[in-house]
């Protein structure tokens, strides 16, 4: 019971901080939030299941029938907790794809180890910044993601689930922000020597486009 009472709070170190799934700062955030929290629940319950066969082993002999572990609990009570599990994360997936509903739209290049960031100005002109992306706040954005060389991943635990960076391939990642402020990137996939200096961060604005200083453009 102490040793539990100890690991807990070293445990839940990692629940907290500016690269936390469970602290979301966006809706598509807050639905993977919802669905981790809903992926705990049902492993456990299928724990606990398990931890009373084990105590029950340890007793005296007990006469059981089948229907009630094996049918019951073994099956029905397991099927449940999967399906609800299932259907919970269909339901979210369905909710966080990029839709054709005129979200914003910028672009994420990377490459070996940085990160390119390019959105449109006031008059439709490109404006690139490296290692910073700026988004507006309040509403849907779509970034296109790809690679100049090998894989990586981009991920913003705050504002949604990570998206792989291919060579030769765009993807497309929904994420928003709440509110203005700046939230942590990082590369999410292994891809040499120089992954961990992979990290970027992203700026929601409250007026889009943004008034960036000369400074911040990439030449």
């Amino acid at each position: 019971m102490r040793g539990g009472v100890l690991i807990a709070p070293v445990a839940l170190i990692g629940c907290s901080g500016p690269l936390s799934t469970l602290q979301p700062g966006g809706a598509t955030a807050t639905e993977i939030a919802w669905l981790w929290w809903v992926m705990l629940a049902g492993a456990v319950a299928l724990t606990m299941m398990m931890v009373v066969l084990i105590a029950m082993a340890f007793g005296a002999p007990r006469d059981t029938g089948a229907r009630v572990w094996t049918h019951g609990m073994g099956l029905a009570f397991s099927l449940v907790v999967l399906s609800a599990t299932l259907g919970a994360g269909l339901w979210v997936g369905e909710r966080i794809l990029p839709r054709d509903d005129g979200a914003v739209e910028v672009r994420a290049r990377a490459f070996q180890w940085g990160w390119r960031f390019t959105h449109t100005d006031s008059d439709g002109n490109p404006v690139e910044t490296d290692g910073l992306l700026h988004i507006p706040a309040g509403q849907p954005v779509d970034v296109l993601i790809t690679s100049e060389d090998v894989i990586h991943s981009f991920w913003v635990p705050r504002l949604a689930g990570k998206l792989d960076a291919i060579p030769g391939r765009t993807n497309r990642a929904r994420i928003s922000a709440d509110a203005p402020g700046t939230y942590a990137g990082l590369c999410a996939e292994f891809c040499g020597l120089g992954h961990a200096r992979m990290r970027f961060d992203v700026q929601a604005h409250d007026t889009w486009p943004p008034a960036l200083p000369d400074e911040s453009e990439a030449p």
